[in-house]
């Protein structure tokens, strides 16, 4: 069953993802769902299309822990940090490298992100301050989380 299944599963996360290096993982996390639910016996049938329902949900489980840790990035330009604390020096770190990566994003990119999470409103509220629809909001968010995503870890690969 992997043999045959790997080639679709695979197909199908990185068709949707941003890295082959990012579907590689999903793909696994798939595969050991798939074999610890075997072991449970909870499979009624083992299909191709019941693993790229894990493959599914592995996807969507992974968005939502790029989204939470993009959340935490911006709340850090919000958190006060006591400039004479070394302890704090990472947190200023991390805090210019989100501003720099905001700076370098196109206005409209910076200003639904800012809008978005800094200011934490609500997706309908972000398309009317931009005289946008809710729908096209919605993509430019989506866009502009990828836009600070590469810009971000382009950043961080230069940092490092």
């Amino acid at each position: 069953m992997y043999e045959r299944a790997l080639p679709q599963v695979y197909g199908y996360l990185s068709s949707r993802t941003s890295s082959s290096t990012v579907a590689e993982d999903l793909t696994s996390e798939t595969f050991l769902a798939a074999a610890d639910a075997v072991n449970r016996k909870s499979v009624p049938d083992l299909t191709v299309a019941w693993l790229i329902t894990v493959a599914r949900n592995k996807l969507v489980d992974h968005w939502r822990r790029e989204e939470r840790e993009e959340r935490r990035k911006f709340q850090l330009l919000e958190t006060p940090i006591d400039e004479g604390d070394d302890d704090g020096a990472e947190e200023r770190f991390e805090r210019a490298r989100v501003r720099a990566v905001l700076d370098e994003l196109g206005a409209h990119h910076c200003a639904a992100l800012t809008l978005r999470y800094l200011d934490g409103l609500s997706v309908p509220e972000v398309a009317d301050h931009l005289g946008r629809t809710i729908h096209a909001t919605e993509a430019l968010l989506v866009r502009a989380r990828r836009a600070f995503r590469a810009c971000y870890h382009e950043r961080a690969n230069d940092d490092a």
